[in-house]
């Protein structure tokens, strides 16, 4: 076996728990848009923590369950106390009707996922989630997916009502009777993150595609409220659903879609400015998204354990110092963002 390189770990926020700097996202352990191999998608699980990385991330909407009963194989081969585990709230499954979701999850379980921020509902879906995991505790519950982006600007305000009289309450209960060390959201929009925070008491904060090499919207409110308030942030999405990974190549996507020319010619200025450091696209992504001081870790999804590998090495990668000032010359990174030493 590989020897396992020393992942830097970061405190997350008020909770103490100590979680390595990149995570392990499992939404593709979920068989989005694709059937992944049983096998070799809990192999990706355990190459991650093989290799140092101990925070798993996973939520029921993955596959309707799917990815938490296989990160329920993973973690049961390695002790628990050697990985930060953190799910989601906001959906239960109801397994006797059929998914009617149009998630993207094209195999996942059979069965339908309901939306509900409710006590109620949230309770049952920490009860779900506990038993497909297979474990009697969590380390972090996260409020998933109250943005606009999920439920429409007429929707919004009502999930945010509800999530708070809600889910917030039992969630709350839980840490307060050390059910979970901390609490928080995980949703795609910087001002959420913002809404939240003014709202209630959240130990992190999960955000997705909204502070990366590309775009930097969170830059502004979140982060500054989220170190002023303690807040661990995780973020999600640093390749902009892949077209940071992908360069501009035909067919890049971006916000989950085929990415438009405005945005492939800003990848392409990007990477024609990293090419000349000899730094490849994504290794600069990953180390940009850690440069700023509110950001605890990287929440990376993988398939195999090949990509968990790509992604460790292009953290071990050096990037000069004047790559980072040469893209704001050029105006291709806002000029008050935080870069790595």
């Amino acid at each position: 076996m590989i020897p396992a390189p020393a992942i830097p770990r970061r405190v997350l926020g008020r909770t103490g728990l100590d979680v390595s700097v990149l995570g392990f996202g499992t939404a593709p352990l979920g068989d989005l848009y694709a059937r992944l191999d049983d096998g070799l998608a809990i192999a990706a699980v355990q190459r991650a923590f093989d290799l140092g990385v101990n925070l798993l991330d996973t939520s029921p909407l993955y596959g309707r369950g799917l990815a938490e009963h296989r990160c329920g194989t993973a973690i049961r081969r390695v002790p628990r106390r050697d990985i930060v585990l953190c799910t989601k709230v906001g959906r239960w499954m109801d397994p006797f009707q059929r998914p009617d979701d149009g998630s993207g999850f094209v195999g996942g379980q059979p069965h339908r996922a309901v939306v509900d921020y409710s006590y109620d509902g949230t309770m049952r879906s920490v009860e779900q989630s506990l038993l497909r995991l297979g474990t009697d505790r969590l380390d972090l519950l996260l409020i998933h997916d109250v943005d606009v982006w999920t439920h429409g600007a007429e929707g919004i305000e009502e999930r945010f009502r509800e999530a708070m009289a809600g889910a917030y309450v039992a969630l709350d209960r839980l840490r307060g009777e050390g059910v979970v060390a901390g609490i928080g959201i995980g949703v795609n929009e910087a001002e959420m993150c913002v809404r939240f925070a003014q709202a209630g008491s959240f130990d992190t904060m999960l955000l997705a595609g909204r502070y990366s090499l590309l775009e930097q919207p969170a830059l502004a409110q979140f982060l500054p409220l989220a170190e002023r308030q303690g807040i661990g942030v995780l973020l999600g999405g640093v390749f902009n659903s892949g077209i940071l990974a992908t360069g501009a190549v035909a067919g890049a996507k971006y916000n989950y879609q085929d990415a438009p020319s405005a945005i492939l010619a800003r990848v392409a200025d990007i990477e024609r400015v990293c090419r000349a450091h000899g730094v490849a696209l994504p290794t600069a992504a990953l180390h940009f998204a850690l440069g700023h001081p509110a950001v605890v870790s990287l929440v990376l999804g993988a398939q195999t354990p090949v990509e968990v590998e790509r992604n460790v090495a292009a953290l071990a990668t050096k990037v000069p110092a004047a790559l980072w000032s040469d893209l704001k010359a050029e105006h291709l990174l806002d000029a008050d963002a935080p870069v790595p030493n």
